[in-house]
């Protein structure tokens, strides 16, 4: 089984970015629907059923397939090595792999709400929760890439830094709309 190592890694990681791709996207979907939501008649409509549509499609095309196979390969690569499972940033690393089946399944309860138009969120908070998937992602990637090497309280500091800087640019950005809606 061995032999295949590289190649069930190689489709794993392709099935994890695709699966991220969707899970970076699908929020700045909720966020279009959102702002549509607040323009008149008929606009609000024609985007809505366009913005319901390019979700669903997102969904179940691209998301929900990508996150089924990259798990799948991933308990194969832990069945080529179990040894793994051993291992303290292993343990790290798959509380952040719950932590982001937890996310998406919050988008996926996020996505049925919008398909019926049960919309209960801000266009803002939509934009911070977006953020949700790249605090995981760099988490995950350095947790890897780390290993045995990962300083727990560098990463730490790390991933507040960073979701702090990603805030206070979701916090500019918002200013430069203000500013021209058109940004």
């Amino acid at each position: 089984m061995s032999e295949y190592y590289n190649y069930i890694k190689s489709l794993h990681l392709i099935f994890v970015i695709t699966w991220f791709a969707g899970l970076f996207y699908i929020p700045r979907l909720f966020i279009y629907h959102i702002e549509a939501n607040q323009k008149p008649s008929p606009e609000k409509e024609i985007l809505s059923k366009q913005l319901k549509l390019m979700t669903k499609r997102l969904w179940f095309i691209i998301t929900w397939p990508s996150a089924v196979l990259a798990i799948f390969f991933a308990i194969w690569l832990l069945v080529i090595y179990p040894g793994w499972l051993a291992q303290p940033w292993m343990h790290v690393k798959l509380g952040f792999v719950l932590l982001l089946i937890l996310y998406h399944l919050k988008n996926h309860q996020i996505f049925n709400r919008f398909q019926h138009d049960d919309i209960r969120y801000t266009s803002n908070y939509m934009r911070m929760w977006n953020e949700g998937a790249t605090l995981i992602l760099f988490a995950i990637v350095f947790l890897v890439m780390l290993k045995h090497t990962f300083n727990w309280i560098f990463g730490v500091v790390g991933i507040i830094v960073l979701g702090i800087l990603l805030m206070l640019g979701i916090k500019l950005y918002k200013r430069i709309r203000n500013k021209n809606p058109e940004a």
